[in-house]
């Protein structure tokens, strides 16, 4: 049984009184009909995105250096990191110098997913599946579609995951959005827009 959901790892790396970033509510409460997804674009120490599934009303989180591939051949690095609250999925700002993930962010991608995990043919619930390592979604954004899997590749102090396009209608060999669609899919904003609008 996977352990229940905390924010407490979140607030511990975090001064709200001088971090933008919400502080989650007490209550969770998950979204009505699918489940959420985000990917947030972050110009921290290094650029990276941030891929973010919502499960047991949070959003479980993972660190990608070089952002979604949408070709299946593309295997993704993900660094597992501390759970997120809901409320920041719609999170774009600056983190301010001095705190834990200085820099800028933007929603890079954002809608809703479907849960594909199972084991001997019964589904298993995305909190769960992450504890076992191995996580299959649908996701319906505006920049991925289709299927995607995350796996545990490595266990203890450096986990490691990879993220995997499935092949599917979704996927491309030739599409390159993170190049090619920098933006927010909430704002329209780039992380330069952002960064000026907080001077």
């Amino acid at each position: 049984m996977p352990a229940k959901p905390s924010l407490d790892r979140y607030r511990a790396k975090r001064d709200f009184r001088r971090t933008p970033e919400p502080r989650g509510s007490r209550r969770r409460r998950p979204t009505k009909g699918e489940p959420r997804f985000v990917v947030h674009k972050h110009d921290a120490t290094s650029l990276h995105y941030d891929f973010r599934l919502e499960a047991d009303g949070v959003l479980k989180s993972w660190a990608v250096p070089k952002g979604p591939s949408l070709n299946p051949a593309d295997k993704q690095l993900a660094m597992p990191t501390e759970d997120h609250p809901l409320d920041y999925a719609d999170f774009e700002g600056v983190i301010p110098e001095g705190q834990y993930g200085a820099g800028t962010v933007l929603v890079w991608d954002a809608g809703t997913y479907r849960n594909l995990t199972e084991r001997n043919g019964e589904p298993v619930p995305v909190a769960e599946a992450v504890e076992q390592g191995h996580v299959s979604v649908w996701l319906e954004g505006e920049k991925l579609r289709g299927g995607f899997a995350l796996t545990r590749m490595r266990r203890g102090k450096n986990e490691a995951w990879l993220l995997v396009k499935k092949q599917d209608e979704g996927a491309d060999r030739r599409r390159k959005p993170v190049r090619s669609q920098p933006e927010s899919v909430r704002s329209g904003r780039t992380l330069e827009d952002i960064a000026e609008e907080a001077r």
